[in-house]
């Protein structure tokens, strides 16, 4: 029987990649209490600048925020989400904390995936080619690949460069873009494309097919800081002004 969303991977690999995925965002959006909301100090002016020029209530407000804070977790999930998508490829594997994102079986292949292409710094950069480096060494028919998944463009080349101040090349490192490199493992030059149509189909079975487990994608921020404004008698803003700088001057008389 053939399958019905991609050719490359197994249709009960592809839901359990989602499942998983699923599970990501429901631990982000749920954990989201005002303590983790306060984390990172909000800043107060700027949602005032939101709420008036895009027009839209506190409530709102916040709840972007909140979407803001959540999205810079998920896009760490995203990135695991292709991992274990090649690693459902026939003759590749995923790594799971092994150092390593992607390998061939045969260790011909060794791959670190990054979601986005501007994702590192000139340390994690050099960081990672002396990972790549090392296993590419180690692992003399091995090619070893830094994976841009959104790539500003579509490539497959050698990395070399200046990292640091530091020339950097080995004959069998390489960085390559998402397209190619689905392209590579599978064989298929619009594999990711592939993924991408099939996509809002297997997301819809799955959430079809798990009604009884779905969970309300909901947190305890907003409900938690409006009962204490409604006790305290603060708008919603001053009440976060007041949780993160009450310290300042005039800040702990609102």
């Amino acid at each position: 029987m053939a399958n019905k969303y991609v050719d490359f991977i197994s249709d009960e690999h592809l839901i359990e990649c989602i499942s998983h995925l699923y599970e990501s965002y429901i631990k982000a959006k749920n954990n989201i209490t005002k303590k983790k909301f306060y984390n990172n100090k909000i800043d107060s002016i700027k949602l005032i600048f939101d709420s008036k020029f895009n027009d839209i209530n506190e409530e709102e407000v916040i709840e972007s925020e909140i979407l803001r804070q959540v999205d810079k977790s998920i896009n760490n999930s995203i990135g695991t989400f292709h991992e274990e998508i090649l690693g459902g490829i026939s003759g590749y594997e995923a790594g799971k904390l092994s150092g390593y994102d992607i390998k061939a079986k045969d260790n011909t292949l060794f791959a670190d995936i990054k979601n986005k292409h501007n994702t590192m710094n000139s340390s994690s950069s050099e960081s990672l080619y002396q990972k790549l480096k090392q296993y590419a060494d180690n692992h003399k028919k091995a090619k070893c690949y830094w994976v841009q998944i959104l790539a500003k463009k579509s490539f497959n080349e050698k990395w070399v460069g200046d990292i640091n101040g530091k020339e950097y090349s080995h004959s069998r490192v390489y960085k390559i873009s998402g397209d190619k490199f689905y392209a590579l493992l599978t064989g298929q030059d619009d594999a990711l494309f592939k993924l991408y149509k099939a996509l809002p189909v297997a997301i819809s079975d799955f959430l079809n097919n798990n009604k009884a487990k779905a969970k309300n994608l909901d947190n305890s921020a907003v409900e938690e800081i409006k009962q204490v404004s409604n006790e305290t008698g603060r708008s919603v803003f001053d009440q976060i002004s007041y949780d993160n700088y009450s310290y300042y001057s005039g800040f702990d008389e609102l």
